[in-house]
């Protein structure tokens, strides 16, 4: 069934590519194709990508990477271009954070390369907030297209909304078709972003702040039709858990038809949904497979999973006054076929893309600059270390567990907490780099040292250990027994650091700095200690100095047990 709608969607397309719009010789009749309508008939094509997390360079399989992404993109547009058509490039943000040779440098290659690629806008990502706002400002400088936030605002002096941090939308010019872009940010950031930087900043409902600029664009007639660049995260059916609402709930906020489109990013996902389940459900999607984009009241959503991996393209007509999706796919950058079991073949799941020479000899200086010290073999494992997204923000794991033990250990805390949001990456069994410590831990977080009674102690881990897991705020905790109530948001606890737990005692624990502030949820605490020990910094002494590391030193051992939750990892009401 899905296949059939796919080629129905490129069946139009190609019968109006073939028609040429050409003019309806009817008048009376009302045009119901592209190619009834004729001139009246206006083509065009998005381009989108998200989450692009520093992946300026391909993988080591040779898979996404901009040079290729440029290639792709280039002769996308030519085609457009012939059959008399324009295309917009947009971004669903999150350009910042996820690998060393960009995060270096302040994703520099990241934004050079889409400059040279010609993206026409950006929605603002929670990650361009992991760094201080002037490197936020210096990408602005450098970025030649604008970075879209509709509902983030400036703090005044006294606490209250000052103006815009970014611009709200920009219209773009399509054959005639004037189309507004709106950019709008997940408020989580408020949460998730690192309090040193955000605590400046206001970030306002996106399904208020949409509405009030849909009617500031329709007041001002200045666009015939309204879409959106979003860094929201798409949920199937709205479902958004513990994260804040995203793309699907403000589709569904609006009035049918003040939104045709948002193109988001986020949640990282392909947004790929399953027919016969009326968009509430995803589709198994494989690189290669068909995709058909959820809509909710009457808005097209569209997010091409992550790195750069896919270009999503959506061909649609203007005619009547109404808008129409004519085709829709997610083109893979080079991917390779997944077999039954989900492992990569040596088949690519597309035609074979040669990267861009002129871009890739530029990112080349990028991605060379640095690289002995990022090569450095500081340990081995011989085991996976597991910082799978997918695991470590559902579970305890052996990286998550390893984190917290180093850094409470390097101070001689009796515990150690640490955010399975701060957990980028795995490390492979085999060579640990300074790359793999870089990946994993990315943000530059400063470990902090905090000293509370038991029964502070005791409310602080109620409140963090009740945190939902699927978000960042679920914590790997180690050097504690207890028991979290995840209705009651409370812990019981018998030991701590292998002794017996007293309510009026004292005691020592580890932190990030990013949590001590509030982020992720957490209680703000009041005087956290700064060590001065950077968490990778932290991580690769610790792997320096013990050579040889067993991975199931550091597997959970069931000390927290999780009460009134669906799920016995974690918190699941």
């Amino acid at each position: 069934m899905r296949n059939m709608l796919i080629k129905g969607l490129v069946a139009t397309a190609v019968l109006a590519a073939l028609a040429g719009c050409n003019n309806n010789d009817d008048d009376n009749n009302v045009a119901t194709t592209c190619a009834e309508a004729g001139s009246a008939c206006t083509t065009f094509t998005i381009l989108h990508t998200n989450d692009n997390h520093g992946r300026f360079w391909e993988n080591s399989d040779g898979e996404y990477g901009m040079a290729a992404r440029k290639t792709l993109i280039d002769s996308i547009r030519t085609e457009v271009s012939k059959n008399g058509g324009q295309t917009l490039l947009l971004s669903g943000g999150d350009i910042n954070t996820g690998v060393p040779e960009s995060d270096l440098q302040d994703a520099i290659p990241d934004f050079t390369g889409m400059n040279k690629i010609g993206y026409d806008a950006m929605a603002v990502g929670n990650h361009e907030f992991d760094n201080p706002l002037s490197i936020l400002d210096m990408q602005r400088r450098l970025a030649e297209f604008p970075m879209l936030a509709a509902n983030i605002y400036r703090k005044n002096a006294d606490g209250t909304q000052g103006e815009r941090y970014f611009e709200a939308y920009k219209v773009f010019d399509m054959n005639g078709l004037k189309v507004a872009v709106i950019g709008l940010t997940t408020e989580d950031t408020i949460k998730i972003g690192n309090p040193e930087y955000v605590s400046d900043l206001i970030f306002t409902d996106p399904k208020v702040e949409v509405a009030k600029v849909i009617k500031e664009i329709k007041d001002a007639k200045t666009a015939d039709i309204i879409f959106a660049t979003t860094h929201m995260g798409h949920y199937a059916d709205g479902q958004n858990g513990s994260n804040a609402p995203g793309d699907v709930a403000m589709a569904r906020a609006l009035k049918e038809g003040d939104l045709q489109v948002v193109i988001g990013g986020h949640s990282q996902n392909p947004v790929c949904m399953e027919p016969g389940t009326d968009n509430k459900a995803y589709a198994a999607f494989n690189p290669g497979d068909d995709c058909a984009p959820d809509k909710q009241n009457g808005t097209w959503i569209m997010q091409a999973h992550e790195w750069g991996k896919y270009v999503g393209r959506a061909d649609f007509e203007y005619f009547n006054g109404e808008l129409h999706l004519a085709s829709y796919k997610l083109v893979p950058v080079n991917m390779r076929k997944l077999d039954d079991e989900g492992k990569k073949t040596a088949d690519l799941a597309g035609t074979k893309i040669e990267p861009d020479a002129e871009l890739k000899e530029l990112l080349s200086y990028y991605q060379e600059k640095g690289q002995d010290k990022l090569g450095e073999v500081i340990a081995t494992t011989d085991a996976l270390l597991d910082g799978e997204r997918a695991n470590v923000r559902y579970k305890q794991t052996n990286l998550g567990r390893m984190l917290a033990m180093a850094q409470s250990a390097k101070v001689t805390a009796d515990f150690g907490v640490m955010n399975s949001g701060g957990v980028r990456a795995s490390i492979q069994p085999g060579n640990i780099t300074y790359r793999d410590v870089l990946t994993v831990q990315p943000f530059g977080n400063m470990v902090t040292l905090n000293e509370m009674t038991g029964t502070e102690i005791a409310t602080y881990l109620g409140a963090v250990g009740s945190l939902q897991i699927d978000s960042g705020g679920y914590a790997q905790i180690t050097g504690v027994k207890m028991t979290i109530d995840c209705v009651a948001k409370t812990a019981t606890i018998s030991d701590i650091g292998g002794k017996d737990f007293s309510p009026t005692a004292t005691y020592k624990f580890t932190v990030p700095s990013f949590n001590a502030a509030g982020g992720d949820g957490y209680p703000k605490l009041e005087s956290p200690i700064q060590t001065g020990y950077v968490d990778a910094d932290l991580l690769y002494s610790f792997l320096k100095e013990k050579q040889t590391i067993v991975a199931a030193d550091y597997n959970p051992v069931g000390d927290i047990v999780y009460e009134n939750s669906k799920n016995v990892e974690g918190c699941q009401l």
